[in-house]
């Protein structure tokens, strides 16, 4: 990935957890999952060589999501939420990518 295809797939992953994060009320709790259920949805070795973007990415709609417990979501009174407010977001985002141990300052 070059830092064209990074912007754009930045953006995009923006977009996604903006999307995500706006309609979590639609999506169920709790999953309807059984342990073990990604087998059969993923190859049983890693690819020899990288796969694109798109299709990783495809990935977490169609492998992860559904096993997902949507803890922001308005329907979960198990959790209180936080941490998770825009600024929180943009924050976690560059801290990702300065990718400093915090306490070497």
């Amino acid at each position: 990935m070059d830092f064209d295809e990074y912007r754009r797939r930045g953006k995009e992953m923006v977009d996604y957890i903006a999307d995500y994060l706006q309609n979590i009320r639609e999506r169920r709790v709790f999953p309807e999952v059984q342990p073990g259920y990604m087998r059969n949805l993923v190859p049983e070795s890693a690819p020899l060589e990288g796969e694109p973007w798109a299709s990783i990415f495809g990935d977490v709609e169609r492998v992860i999501m559904p096993g997902v417990t949507h803890w922001q979501s308005p329907h979960m009174h198990a959790y209180f939420p936080a941490l998770n407010s825009f600024p929180s977001l943009l924050g976690d985002m560059l801290a990702d990518a300065i990718n400093c141990l915090g306490f070497t300052w």
